[in-house]
């Protein structure tokens, strides 16, 4: 059974199709890449299937089951998690705390451990903690983890973002933009986490990047995607040479 299987998606916004017919399968520990000019409907996609937006066609299966119309804290909870081209973090909160409070989705100790400390309580906190440390080390922020995000370069809070999702213990991990902003040192660094995270932790990558060097080193597969469709699917030789993918981004030029 895929990880992850979308059938015939689209979407209308209004009278606009934002995406028309989009399929995927998605095995286990797979790292797959999306490109596609500016509003091609990349992020789109990422919102369709992690519940931000409902398809208007098609049908998305996460481990078997339709995710279609469940909130995005459900789909969450079925092992997916997602960061987002724009930083979604809270300025005031510590780096440890980002991590944590994506954790607390998954305590048992209930509203009377809350309240009163019970040893339950205690031991799941120390864990949560033990956990949060230990992600904050795999992204290489560990020794930040008690500043405040909005006292962190900008390249460090995209890696709190991620640790962040990681701690919701997903199956599959979405990245959208992950080097957006990133100065070339950054970006780098960044290719060694992802390469890291899906070594270590054996998780399926879905990456969507402009800059084309990273999806190229990092993606076993990758898809190109134009006005809402996809134009061509391949390795990364195959994308560079397809010539409709060259056409879309550089004319007649080739992509690298």
């Amino acid at each position: 059974m895929p990880l992850l299987e979308i059938k015939k998606m689209s979407h209308d916004f209004g009278g606009l199709r934002a995406v028309n017919g989009y399929d995927l399968t998605f095995e286990p520990g797979q790292i797959r890449g999306l490109i596609g000019p500016n509003g091609a409907g990349k992020t789109t996609i990422f919102n369709l299937i992690t519940g931000i937006y409902i398809p208007t066609e098609g049908d998305i299966l996460l481990n078997g089951k339709s995710i279609v119309g469940l909130k995005p804290y459900q789909i969450a909870s079925m092992g997916l998690g997602r960061t987002f081209q724009n930083l979604r973090l809270w300025r005031h909160m510590t780096v440890l705390e980002h991590v944590k409070m994506a954790r607390y989705s998954k305590i048992n100790y209930g509203l009377v451990g809350s309240f009163f400390g019970t040893p339950k309580r205690n031991r799941e906190e120390a864990e949560i903690d033990d956990l949060a440390r230990s992600l904050l080390e795999l992204v290489g922020v560990a020794h930040l983890a008690e500043q405040v995000i909005v006292n962190l370069p900008y390249g460090d809070q995209r890696r709190v973002e991620m640790a962040r999702a990681l701690a919701t213990e997903p199956r599959i991990l979405f990245l959208d933009e992950p080097t957006a902003g990133m100065n070339p040192e950054e970006l780098i660094q960044m290719m060694g986490i992802i390469r890291r995270i899906h070594n270590e932790l054996g998780l399926a990558i879905f990456l969507i990047e402009h800059r084309l060097k990273v999806v190229m080193e990092l993606c076993e597969t990758i898809q190109a995607l134009v006005f809402g469709e996809v134009i061509a699917e391949g390795t990364s030789e195959e994308i560079q040479n397809d010539p409709r993918v060259i056409e879309a981004y550089l004319g007649k030029e080739k992509i690298l």
